[in-house]
C-alpha cells in the first residue's frame, strides 16, 4: 500500500509486521516508527538496536513513546510559549519524518515491485521451460499413439483373418462331424443287418460249392467252327469239366462195346 502526505496512517516499520499504526507508537531519532508491540519488544533491551536500520539508539531522547491521537488539552499545551521559528523548526523536522516515512514506503513498494516482477520473470521462463518439455513429451506421446494405433490395426487384421479362418475350419469340422456321424450310423444299420441275416454254416459251405461249379473257371477261347478249330472247341470244354459228360471215341474202340447195356 502506497502512503502519501494526505494520508493520516503510519505503518510499522518493522519486518515482519507492517501493520496500520494506532493508539501508542515507538519513534526513533532514525526517523522509523514502529507498533507498540514490536517496539515495547526491541527496546525495552539494553542497548537498543533499530530494527529497521540496525542503528544504535543509545540517546535519552533517542527513542519516544508517543500517542498518535493526543487529545486537545496536549495540542493547546505541546507548543505553548515557544517561539514561532522553534514552533516552525518542530513542524519541519515532524514534516520531514513524514516524509521519509512517504519515501521509504515507496522504495519498499518499489522493492516489492521489482522483487516480484523479478520473480514474475522467473516463472515465465521457468513455465516457457515446462510448456517446451510438455510439448516435446507431447509429441514423443503422439508419435507413440500414432505407432500404436498402426499396431491395433496390424493386430484388428490378423484376427479378423485368424477369425475367417476359424469359421472355416468349424464350417468343415461341422460337415466332417456330419460326414462321420452318417457313415457310424450307415455302418451300425449294416452291422445289425448282417447279424439278422447271418446264414447257417452248412448253408454257407452249400452255397459256395455251388458256385465254384456254377462259375466257369475260364471262358473258351473260341466258339467258331472251321479247319482245326474243333479240337480247340473240344479241349476248351474238356478243361471244363465236359468230358465226364461227352465220349469220343474211335469207332474202332466202340465195336467190342454194346450198344444197348443189359439191365
Amino acid at each position: 500500500m502506497t502512503m502519501s502526505l494526505c494520508d493520516d496512517t503510519l505503518l510499522c516499520n518493522f519486518p515482519k509486521c507492517r501493520t496500520k499504526l494506532s493508539g501508542f507508537a515507538w519513534v526513533t531519532a532514525c526517523s522509523h516508527v514502529f507498533c507498540d508491540q514490536h517496539g515495547s519488544g526491541e527496546f525495552t533491551r539494553s542497548p537498543a538496536i533499530c530494527p529497521a536500520c540496525s542503528s544504535a539508539l543509545s540517546g535519552k531522547l533517542d527513542i519516544v513513546r508517543t500517542e498518535l491521537s493526543p487529545s486537545e488539552e496536549y495540542k493547546a499545551m505541546v507548543l505553548a510559549g515557544l517561539r514561532p521559528d522553534i514552533v516552525l523548526d518542530i513542524s519541519a523536522r515532524a514534516l520531514a519524518f513524514w516524509g521519509y516515512q512517504v519515501h521509504q514506503e515507496h522504495m519498499y513498494q518499489e522493492y516489492s515491485l521489482s522483487r516480484a516482477d523479478t520473480q514474475l520473470k522467473q516463472m515465465e521462463k521457468l513455465l516457457t521451460q515446462q510448456n517446451q518439455s510438455r510439448e516435446l513429451e507431447l509429441n514423443a506421446m503422439r508419435g507413440e499413439i500414432a505407432s500404436l494405433k498402426k499396431v491395433m490395426e496390424e493386430y484388428k487384421r490378423k484376427y479378423s483373418e485368424v477369425s475367417e479362418r476359424l469359421m472355416e475350419r468349424n464350417r468343415q469340422y461341422q460337415k466332417l462331424q456330419g460326414l462321420y456321424d452318417s457313415l457310424r450310423l450307415r455302418n451300425m444299420a449294416v452291422g445289425a443287418g448282417e447279424v439278422d441275416t447271418a446264414p447257417q454254416p452248412g448253408y454257407q459251405d452249400f452255397n459256395k460249392g455251388v458256385a465254384r461249379h456254377a462259375t466257369p473257371q475260364r471262358s473258351p477261347q473260341s466258339f467258331s467252327l472251321g479247319p482245326d478249330r474243333d479240337s480247340r472247341f473240344f479241349s476248351c470244354l474238356e478243361a471244363d469239366g465236359a468230358k465226364p459228360f461227352f465220349q469220343f471215341s474211335s469207332p474202332a474202340r466202340d465195336k467190342g462195346r454194346p450198344f444197348i447195356s443189359n439191365h
